[in-house]
């Protein structure tokens, strides 16, 4: 079978590669919007007029299962993707949830792009999880353009960790398929201090049931 992953830059590269080591009877198609990349501080309107064209060559292509490798896209319009398009959409979305329950400290950090952090569906999850937390949204509005470009700065990294860990954040969420690339320096940063939470582990988990569905259906 053909898994489709799409994002709008390099960080959905980091799906499809968590997909590939775990899937490796089949076949992942990676497509991102390279032209138009970061999508986190566009409007909701543009990014989804981008996003459906390249999502179409997926599915036209034969992919059976397509993953919205983008949590702006997620967030803002999985809903309307999923009333477009008939393959099976996988999205990604903050990982507020775990992090609310995982926490001893009640303090937790996500890490999202402006436009995440201004969706409903965020909204949402931290309405539904973390009314008992405290939430620190640290700007990383530049984040994605600079893992982007390759100039993501140390400091920047060593920055949010210590200033998070200094109000007693002992999650911090990776709000963004672009932070995978740097997700082994958080964790260096933090030091054992909090854990990292990113999602590959949950988007492998779903995109197995839907398979199975698949090939059950077929057989």
């Amino acid at each position: 079978m053909k898994i489709g992953v799409f994002d709008s830059g390099i960080g959905g590269k980091s799906v499809a590669d968590a997909l590939t080591q775990a899937f490796s009877e089949h076949e992942i198609v990676f497509r991102n919007d390279a032209q138009n990349v970061p999508y986190g501080t566009k409007s909701i309107d543009e990014i989804f007029k981008l996003s459906v064209p390249i999502i179409q060559s997926l599915q036209d292509d034969g992919c059976q299962v397509i993953v919205i490798a983008c949590n702006t896209l997620t967030t803002n319009c999985i809903v309307q993707l999923r009333n477009l398009f008939s393959v099976p959409l996988v999205g990604v979305e903050p990982m507020v949830k775990p992090a609310c329950a995982a926490t001893k400290s009640g303090v937790i950090t996500v890490c999202a792009t402006p436009r995440t952090l201004q969706s409903k569906r965020y909204l949402e999850l931290k309405s539904q999880y973390a009314t008992n937390n405290v939430v620190i949204e640290p700007d990383c509005s530049d984040w994605a353009h600079l893992i982007e470009t390759n100039q993501m700065d140390n400091q920047k990294i060593v920055a949010m960790v210590e200033q998070s860990i200094a109000v007693g954040a002992d999650q911090i969420v990776l709000g963004c398929t672009h932070y995978h690339w740097i997700e082994q320096r958080i964790i260096e940063a933090a030091a054992g201090r909090a854990a990292i939470l990113q999602p590959e582990k949950l988007i492998i988990a779903r995109v197995s049931q839907l398979l199975k569905k698949l090939q059950a259906s077929n057989s």
